[in-house]
């Protein structure tokens, strides 16, 4: 059966350099090509898709499924989207949302989930132009939970629509080094809810953005709410590095938390590097970013971050 199944996969793989113009209802008519398993990075390392496990493809046979039997139902068709790219296949999944969208032209959740990924692709325009529309779209409505497609330990999802909108605004402009936007929206993700997770997520990205625009007094101000007898349930790799700038953790303690290659510990890497960078320390950051981008996890945040910053402040290297 797992055969079947992998072989299904290779059958709708998409390659992650340029998204196909296709109908998503004729996935079955893709023809897998070389080029088509892989990602190449803009630094030009190549990486190759990760096969699913049987219990991801399940869950993403079973959202296509939901989907084509209800066509016009918007949220089935955004999990049909979220279970594509949680295969890796980021492109197609980018399709499905544009085909939402078509449908569905005022639906900010589905510019939400295509800018996320067009920051997966590397895309920030795109991902800036979407999220933005999102942001406007959502003017005046009230916030929501948003489900967890890969829940954590206590299954209690800790994010929200008008949280992840403006968190990833804030995501993209930041890689654009756009850190007055930047910053921008990172305040206005804080400010959307009360959830000790969203505020730590956020908090995090504020005090990089000041301290690199050198304002570390307005950085320091910043960490206000965070405070140590807070708990968090998922973003703890964001509260370690809040810990960090608070004075309560010392640096060395958090480049051991763990190898790179997964998103929370390349968010710590990313996070001790740029403190690094922003302490003065330029060979020590530059070396941490680039170890990062020898990692696997082409889609973390940490790695996409360092990824830019390589380009932008050391010559792509």
């Amino acid at each position: 059966m797992i055969n079947q199944r992998f072989l299904f996969f290779l059958a709708i793989t998409l390659s992650l350099l340029s998204c196909r113009k296709n109908d998503i209802s004729e996935e079955s008519d893709w023809i897998l090509s070389d080029a088509d398993s892989v990602f190449t990075t803009p630094l030009g390392k190549t990486y190759t898709i990760a096969s699913p496990s049987e219990k991801m493809l399940n869950q993403f046979e079973e959202a296509k499924a939901t989907y084509e039997a209800n066509p016009d139902d918007v949220e089935a068709l955004i999990w049909y989207g979220r279970r594509t790219a949680y295969l890796g296949q980021y492109c197609q999944a980018i399709e499905i949302y544009s085909k939402g969208i078509e449908k569905f032209p005022n639906e900010p959740k589905l510019y939400r989930h295509r800018g996320h990924r067009y920051i997966s692709i590397r895309e920030f325009d795109k991902a800036i132009e979407d999220l933005e529309k999102a942001a406007t779209l959502i003017q005046g409505t009230e916030n929501e939970i948003e489900p967890d497609g890969m829940p954590n330990a206590q299954n209690i999802p800790v994010s929200t629509l008008h949280g992840n909108i403006y968190y990833h605004l804030g995501l993209a402009y930041y890689l654009k080094h756009d850190y007055e936007k930047a910053y921008e929206a990172y305040l206005l993700c804080r400010e959307s809810g009360d959830l000790y997770d969203n505020i730590v997520s956020s908090t995090h990205w504020l005090f990089m953005i000041q301290q690199r625009l050198g304002n570390p007094s307005k950085a320091d101000s910043l960490l206000a709410p965070i405070h140590a007898d807070s708990t968090v349930i998922e973003n703890q790799s964001y509260a370690d590095l809040c810990a960090l700038y608070k004075g309560w953790l010392p640096v060395d303690s958090l480049i051991q938390a763990g190898p790179g290659g997964n998103p929370s510990n390349d968010a710590i890497r990313y996070g001790v590097a740029n403190w690094y960078l922003y302490n003065g320390d330029t060979l020590t950051a530059k070396m941490m970013m680039e170890e990062l981008i020898q990692t696997n996890s082409f889609a973390s945040f940490g790695y996409i971050a360092a990824e830019s910053d390589l380009i932008k402040y050391f010559g792509g290297k």
